[in-house]
């Protein structure tokens, strides 16, 4: 059993008179740059260094596959430091940082190998900081925290059982639709003129959110605000809410190459290029960035289960895939040489709810970031997939009532 490491600053507080405390707590700590750093005293041991504003709740511990340090916090604020000043140093690979959830932050090192949690200490007083020292071990000697997927979600509620799969809309309820805008918190997704997919991507779902529910449409949305959410409770939500269609927002990067207009994505564990497939990895990559242990998804029982039941769905997912490819055209807005691809991208594994993954743009491309920030493009953008997920599901409501006489 890993050791697991959970200070509870609040009780120090209460413990020590006001007068000895250090500085004056305030709702919220932040992460200081010049206390803060990572040191190497020698070939198999470092030193990381977290310079707080004041003393806060944390826990730390270990991650395998690949190996990962996260440290919880409640909460910092990790604004005025780039954590790209502290990677690649030590034993340290990446590094990420920022919300995990609403009033919880987590950060994330990739480490360069096995490693021991030698230990990790808050200090307090005038200048107080988290002093956390890892140490090089073989790989035998190793050990993760048991329980890693569940750890990750530190003090959340766990996900309740898969509930089982709802009738298929049939137009006789209002269509059920969620909404999710990829990244986000510690995750930011593409980034570039100081701006980041994440923060780009949840101003339009608010936006298309407020269309689609003018039109009569229910929707949920997997984050309101800018916090992580890992991409099994999207998926997880999404099934809660009994969902009829999901669809995913992104405006990625890539470097290689030039890319320009919207793309749809739907699920096939065979990408239609490189690129699609490179967008699919970077995306799960960037959970375990965030600390989450996808390992151990898909066994071969559930791989069955799930061939059988997108036999029904995936024809209705490229529908909805050409539908909206329709529709983004029929506004005359521009869309990639090949507008839909398939590509294994984790959110659109559900096998019973119709998924989609809709590029926005690149942010690669300097045409395509100015139209993300061009309200005018946007509101066509939102008429256009209004518009789509409308024909969608007049057309795929009328074949469920075919089907069923």
């Amino acid at each position: 059993m890993a050791r697991i490491f959970l200070v509870l600053a609040a009780l120090w507080a209460l413990a020590v008179p006001a007068s000895a405390q250090g500085p004056q707590l305030s709702a919220l700590a932040r992460l200081e740059p010049a206390r803060t750093s990572v040191a190497q005293p020698s070939a198999f041991v470092t030193e990381v260094t977290l310079g707080l504003s004041q003393p806060v709740p944390f826990r730390a511990f270990l991650l395998d596959a690949p190996p990962r340090l996260v440290v919880d916090f409640r909460e910092v604020d990790f604004s005025a430091a780039n954590p790209k000043d502290y990677a690649q140093k030590g034993l340290l690979g990446e590094i990420r940082w920022g919300a995990f959830r609403p009033g919880w932050s987590r950060f994330v090192a990739e480490l360069t190998g096995p490693v021991r949690l030698v230990s990790a200490e808050e200090r307090t007083g005038e200048t107080p900081n988290l002093h956390l020292v890892l140490e090089r071990v073989e790989a035998a000697d190793f050990v993760a925290r048991d329980g890693a997927a569940q750890s990750a979600l530190w003090d959340l509620p766990q996900p309740a059982p898969t509930a089982a799969p709802h009738r298929r809309q049939d137009g006789s309820a209002p269509l059920r639709v969620v909404l999710d805008p990829g990244h986000g918190g510690l995750d930011p997704g593409a980034e570039a003129d100081g701006y980041s997919e994440a923060v780009l991507v949840l101003t339009f779902a608010r936006e298309l959110k407020e269309a689609l529910t003018r039109a009569g449409i229910e929707v949920k949305m997997t984050r309101e605000e800018n916090i992580f959410v890992p991409l099994d409770a999207r998926l997880t939500l999404a099934h809660e809410f009994g969902a009829d269609l999901f669809l995913s927002l992104h405006a990625d990067a890539l470097p290689e190459g030039e890319a320009m207009g919207a793309t749809v994505y739907l699920f096939d564990e065979t990408a239609s290029d490189s690129a699609a497939q490179k967008l699919a990895e970077r995306h799960d990559r960037a959970d375990l960035l965030a600390g989450v242990d996808l390992a151990g998804h898909d066994d071969a029982v559930a791989g069955v289960l799930m061939d059988l039941a997108r036999t029904e769905t995936q024809p209705r997912a490229v529908r909805f895939g050409q539908v909206l490819s329709g529709a983004i055209k029929g506004e005359g807005l521009r869309m990639h040489r090949h507008p839909v691809q398939g590509a294994d991208f984790a959110v659109l594994r559900s096998p019973d709810i119709p998924s989609a993954l809709l590029e926005l743009g690149f942010m690669s491309s300097d045409i395509d970031r100015a139209r993300l920030h061009d309200e005018t493009w946007r509101t066509q953008m939102v008429a256009a997939i209004t518009a789509g997920v409308q024909r969608w599901a007049k057309a795929d409501a009328a074949e469920a009532r075919l089907l069923r006489q």
